[in-house]
């Protein structure tokens, strides 16, 4: 449908509605064609920061904008003040309007690539431009704090694999620009001004290379106090009417996490806390982060009974976000001094390469040589779940990264890997 400005309330919730039903990979076309008839334009783009693996996405007829041009606008952009005006893109001039939200925590910016010589947008189009993106980084920001563990994990997969291929990129194209530099900067050059102006125009490609990672991590990563604390704005109100005192222990660091380790975390903290205050004896909790140089260790302790039944502590989603992270949980019980819950979560997916010299399964985790199992036996993914108590999800993610590490295309050449390893 189409939205006017000054249209109805009910009309303007039907629209937003229409938007938010849709399947993430069309809310942007969808912002895009709702928007049109209100701000003219021929194309659309977005930077999220809540989305680890993929931040950038762009609708609309051609590409205009890319993510390092949005990089800046995102910067400089003030939430619920929407801006008009021209912008570089691409060495070309573009009419744009600007929407930043601050509905995630840091930051979203929405570009609307505007015909040429259309007349500038009004005030109270504008304003319905701002209300539809702050409701639908709302709504995407939800998304990916409360995750659920198949999304956790696609999300998770893409994320290391776009990681590996930047740092791939990178490592290329840096052999390649240091070759040129040093051809150019040679004094078999007889053309003094070719070599200067080349090696000035490898030196800012360098530069920029560099500049892009940087980029990368501000869009994919979280500062570990900053994401603390957004755990902590979440706890307080669990507790603010209760006897119970929360005390805080944010990490002493200056490092950053990945997103999803960060999302992750918080979710089963707040999960873990509910199990925790259901106890009748327990009058201070406290909740803390430590990062080591390979994990993140999220912990909740408590001053209760110390008898705190561990089954539920690997009920739902709990236990599937921490299969999702190949991370763990340790319960630490004293009668009488209370429970001490601590989710270990590593930094990073574990990426072990296999060798013709290695053993063939030497690169799989202890959970994944479980499904392997049970691929081998001929069992299906549903099977796989109820026997190791754990989601469909979960097994998905798992079977994905065994063909991956044992570099085979199926399920039956893992398998037969498996028999001919035992």
């Amino acid at each position: 449908m189409e939205l006017t400005a000054t249209g109805a309330t009910a009309q303007a919730l039907t629209a937003a509605y229409d938007v938010l039903r849709r399947p993430l990979g069309q809310v942007l076309p969808r912002v895009s064609a709702v928007l049109a008839p209100l701000i003219p334009h021929r194309s659309a783009a977005e930077l999220s920061t809540h989305c680890a693996h993929s931040p950038f996405k762009s609708a609309g007829a051609s590409t205009l904008v890319t993510a390092a041009d949005l990089t800046p606008l995102l910067a400089s952009g003030t939430p619920g003040r929407p801006w008009q005006g021209t912008v570089t893109a691409g060495g070309t001039e573009l009419p744009v309007v600007t929407v930043t939200s601050d509905a995630t925590p840091r930051g979203s910016v929405l570009v609307l690539v505007r015909d040429e010589g259309a007349a500038p947008a009004g005030e109270p189009e504008l304003a319905v431009a701002q209300a539809l993106w702050d409701l639908v980084t709302s709504h995407f920001d939800r998304f990916a704090v409360e995750a659920v563990p198949g999304a956790l994990a696609r999300s998770r997969a893409a994320a290391d694999t776009r990681a590996r291929v930047t740092a791939e990129l990178t490592t290329s194209h840096a052999a390649s620009l240091s070759g040129v530099l040093g051809v150019l900067r040679s004094r078999a050059l007889d053309d003094a001004t070719a070599r200067a102006t080349a090696t000035e125009l490898a030196v800012s490609a360098l530069v920029e290379m560099r500049a892009e990672s940087t980029r990368d991590r501000s869009v994919a990563e979280e500062p570990a106090r900053e994401a603390f604390e957004r755990l902590a704005d979440g706890l307080r109100p669990m507790l603010r009417h209760s006897a119970v005192r929360l005390e805080l222990g944010p990490p002493d660091t200056t490092r950053s996490l990945a997103a999803d380790v960060a999302h992750g975390a918080r979710a089963i903290l707040r999960a873990l806390l509910l199990i925790v205050l259901e106890q009748d004896t327990v009058t201070r909790v406290h909740v803390g982060w430590q990062l080591t140089e390979h994990e993140l260790r999220a912990t909740v302790r408590d001053d209760g009974a110390g008898m705190l039944d561990a089954c539920p502590l690997g009920a739902g989603s709990i236990t599937d976000r921490l299969e999702v992270l190949g991370g763990h949980l340790e319960t630490d019980a004293v009668a009488g001094w209370g429970t001490t819950i601590t989710a270990a979560i590593p930094l990073a997916t574990p990426d072990t390469p296999v060798t013709p010299a290695d053993h063939p399964l030497t690169g799989l985790g202890e959970r994944e040589l479980e499904v392997l199992t049970h691929l081998a036996l001929g069992h299906r993914n549903r099977q796989i779940a109820q026997e190791l108590h754990i989601s469909e999800s979960t097994v998905k993610f798992h079977v994905a990264n065994i063909l991956t590490k044992l570099g085979v295309g199926s399920r039956g050449e893992a398998a037969a890997l498996f028999h001919a390893a035992a």
